[in-house]
């Protein structure tokens, strides 16, 4: 079912809908600050399973994971160095996704991430209430797999319409490019993927605390790379 959110009636109906349909272990589209998301409980193996089917993804290309509060990565990943603590506090909320060593203790599957997680928090209103009562989340770009990421709730009905509970109308994306990926989990900082922050955005931060950056996106875009939104 698809659900406007024009008013606050319909935004918390919209809120509650998606919510409840997620821990029921459903699929949901939700607005986001980048491009719209295909959303699953981030701890419920079957729903994942069920997101990376719908975009026809494998596990390969596990996705990350969406979280309200910067205060849960500490939940959901160790070791994380001081200057990706430094990132999260100049882009978090934001368009920065994090690949992290994850905590051994978490019982999910999110596909073959090979110790690693890919957290972040948007900087959305809207998909930010869904994870307060959700929990962190698996989300995707709401796209099939080698198709433009939707940037309105038309064009992720017309190519996911049939796979999930509900969309969540937001209106436009707020911003078309998708998250900038870096992987922490080394001595440097690497760039997986570049999206809405640039490298000059982050030297900003990492120049300052003698942080090596590298750029190694080799120009991938929001199609071709795993862990998009």
């Amino acid at each position: 079912m698809r659900h406007a959110t024009a008013t606050e009636h319909e935004r918390e109906e919209a809120v509650e809908a998606a919510s409840l349909a997620l821990r029921r272990g459903e699929l949901a589209v939700l607005p986001t600050d980048t491009v719209y998301g295909i959303a699953a409980d981030a701890f419920d193996a079957v729903a994942v399973r069920a997101l990376l089917e719908a975009k026809g993804r494998g596990r390969d290309m596990p996705p990350p994971v969406l979280v309200s509060s910067a205060t849960t990565l500490d939940a959901l990943a160790t070791r994380v160095p001081g200057f990706a603590r430094a990132l999260v506090e100049r882009f978090w909320p934001g368009p920065l996704t994090l690949v992290c060593h994850q905590q051994d203790s978490l019982q999910w599957d999110l596909g073959e991430t090979h110790g690693t997680v890919a957290v972040r928090m948007p900087d959305e209103p809207i998909i930010l209430s869904v994870l307060e009562r959700t929990g962190p989340l698996a989300v995707s770009s709401a796209n099939l797999t080698g198709q433009p990421a939707a940037t309105d709730a038309d064009e992720a009905e017309r190519m996911l319409g049939d796979r999930v509970e509900v969309i969540v109308d937001g209106g436009p994306s707020a911003g078309a490019v998708a998250s900038t990926i870096v992987d922490v989990t080394g001595p440097g900082c690497r760039v997986l993927r570049l999206g809405a922050i640039g490298l000059d955005q982050l030297a900003e931060v990492l120049t300052p605390l003698e942080i090596e950056l590298t750029d190694e996106s080799g120009g991938a875009g929001p199609t071709d790379t795993p862990g998009q939104g």
